[in-house]
């Protein structure tokens, strides 16, 4: 009935041939849908530009009656006076695969290929395969000890494993054909290599870096974090060499035996340079090394920027030798001329923006002039204000369940131990708990306040207070290098060179990390899960395995473009075999 209304239109043209159509259409994920139309051509009459048009939809080629549609073709074939052999290739393996693999191919496996490829190329973009070679080369290694290295980095950005774990199950699940015949050894004789070549290779591979980023090395952040081990001893000092291991405070908290890593970053996160120190380093002694090191790289006019933990005495003097500039964060409460000077210095705040207000304060004249920048950030003091208040009427009310004010007594002791309450409690001459208004008033004082310290003239209090501000990027890297993707811990190395190495190897991954995320605008976790949907299949024949790559969504795309990176050939490998 359908078919005989359509007929009885004047406006079109149409053709008695009939077929069956297939169409197509994309998801947003990039995955394509098929659908089946029966439909026939029609001609319009103006343009004369002849369309198919659909009679019948069928519905999704994955989701066919294939038996209703079987029996429609035989039914076809009764009236014309035809018969249908071998029906059975209407299977639903058939139909939903046109392209059926061959009897005589096989597939094997499909792996990943997206992440370590993208990897593969930014450590090329970034020199870091040039120098590494360059340094193989040096020691005239003929094992290619630089393959090894990017394993171990290329694994830190995808699941972190160990050394084992990398050459054991990891280099399995990827496609990279020249890793394949790596064996465990090389791996830890590359570590060996690298420690050796290190200097070099951290120099060579940043100012490659600035040069392709045009970065501003103009501020270095500088900070330090711990790395500890489950061992129950620390590492004995010998006579050429000291030990790593040693017992010190974790950043987590507790007492173990640990290293101590430094990092100096560029303002965009970009690594220039690590360290690594014994673990009872102080934050103070690590300075003139590191000081030292980067003046031989000759960087130019830097500005040396860390938090309070580094600003002492000793290290403003060794940071200011031979013109050094520094910008460091001082301890409010601790510093007596700050807590009398700065905080009560009068003197309006320039309002940078709704977050950050600053003032300049000058102590002192001549060669002992300080320069103090005090910032202000009122947003942070209404809820720090709002949280004391809060906290003091909770200890009030704790107070009035107490009558006896004895300092004795268990809930007093328990109250004036609390980290919540207990700065805000005294004991009087007569040995009774009471609250201090004083402390009240005193804290009320630093209420969304910071103070840094600059031997620079030169930088305006609003830089001043911005760069420090800028100092939370390194906290970024640490929790990138240590919890979040890289994970540095465990190490599973005693040895003092390794140590060393595989916290260089946790480094050149956070590098690479960063250039890609700098370049896409997207974090590393949203650009890995998008890379990892690009893999390769591993298909055997009879006399040839060969690999091919499945077909990449918008989003993968969008990154490689986004990288600068082709998309390979579908066919990314033939191998005979016998």
């Amino acid at each position: 009935m359908y078919l005989m209304k359509l007929d009885h239109r004047v406006d079109m043209h149409y053709s008695v041939d009939m077929y069956l159509r297939k169409s197509s259409r994309k998801n947003k994920d990039g995955s394509i849908v098929y659908y089946y139309h029966l439909a026939h051509n029609i001609r319009h009459p103006d343009s004369n530009v002849s369309t198919p048009h659909n009679v019948y939809n069928f519905g999704r080629a994955d989701k066919l009656d294939l038996p209703a549609l079987e029996r429609l073709c035989k039914s076809i074939a009764r009236v014309c006076g035809l018969s249908i052999e071998g029906s059975e290739r209407f299977s639903e393996n058939h139909f939903a695969n046109e392209a059926g693999l061959p009897e005589t191919i096989e597939l094997i496996e499909t792996v990943e290929l997206g992440v370590p490829m993208v990897i593969q190329a930014i450590w090329e973009k970034l020199g870091i395969g040039e120098a590494l070679r360059k340094a193989a080369e040096i020691s005239d290694c003929k094992v290619p000890y630089e393959r090894a290295l990017f394993a171990m980095t290329a694994n830190k950005l995808c699941e972190s494993e160990s050394k084992f774990g990398i050459w054991d199950r990891w280099l399995k699940k990827v496609y990279l054909p020249s890793c394949q015949n790596l064996k465990l050894a090389q791996m830890y004789e590359a570590m060996d290599l690298l420690h050796k070549h290190c200097a070099e290779v951290e120099k060579a591979v940043f100012f490659n870096t600035a040069n392709l980023f045009n970065l501003e090395v103009d501020v270095v952040f500088y900070d330090t974090t711990t790395a500890s081990f489950s061992i129950d001893y620390a590492d004995e000092d010998e006579e050429d060499s000291v030990g790593l291991r040693k017992f010190g405070h974790p950043k987590e908290g507790g007492w173990a035996p640990q290293v101590v890593v430094a990092l100096a970053v560029t303002r965009d996160g970009f690594p220039v340079r690590s360290w690594v120190f014994p673990g009872n380093t102080s934050d103070v002694t690590t300075i003139k090394k590191v000081r030292d090191d980067l003046r031989d790289w000759k960087l130019g006019r830097t500005l040396f920027t860390g938090d309070s933990g580094m600003n002492s005495e000793e290290t403003r003097k060794e940071l200011a030798r031979a013109g050094g500039k520094y910008l460091l964060a001082t301890r409010m409460g601790s510093v007596k001329e700050i807590k009398e000077t700065v905080l009560s210095r009068p003197g309006r705040y320039k309002v940078i923006n709704n977050n950050l207000h600053a003032k300049e304060i000058v102590v002192g004249d001549g060669a002992r002039q300080r320069r103090y920048i005090l910032c202000y950030n009122p947003i942070q003091a209404k809820r720090e204000s709002q949280h004391r208040e809060k906290v003091i009427k909770d200890l009030e009310e704790k107070m009035r369940q107490h009558p006896e004010k004895t300092a004795t007594a268990q809930w007093a002791i328990e109250l004036k131990a609390s980290g919540r309450y207990g700065r805000y409690l005294s004991i009087t001459k007569k040995g009774s708990l009471e609250i201090n208004r004083k402390s009240i008033r005193e804290a009320a004082r630093y209420d969304g306040k910071w103070v840094v310290q600059t031997n620079d003239d030169t930088i305006t209090p609003e830089d001043a207070a911005c760069g420090y501000k800028s100092l939370l990027v390194i906290e970024r890297c640490f929790r990138s290098l240590k919890k979040t993707q890289i994970k540095m811990m465990p190490m599973f190395h005693w040895v003092a060179n390794r140590i060393e190495a595989h916290v260089k190897i946790c480094v050149l991954a956070l590098l690479v990390e960063r250039v890609i995320e700098k370049t896409c605008g997207k974090p590393w976790s949203k650009i890995r899960e998008t890379l990892q949907t690009l893999q390769a299949s591993r298909f055997y024949a009879e006399n040839f395995q060969f690999f091919q790559r499945n077909e990449p969504s918008l989003s993968v795309i969008e990154t490689l473009k986004n990288l600068g990176i082709k998309l390979p050939k579908r066919i990314l490998a033939v191998i005979p075999h016998s």
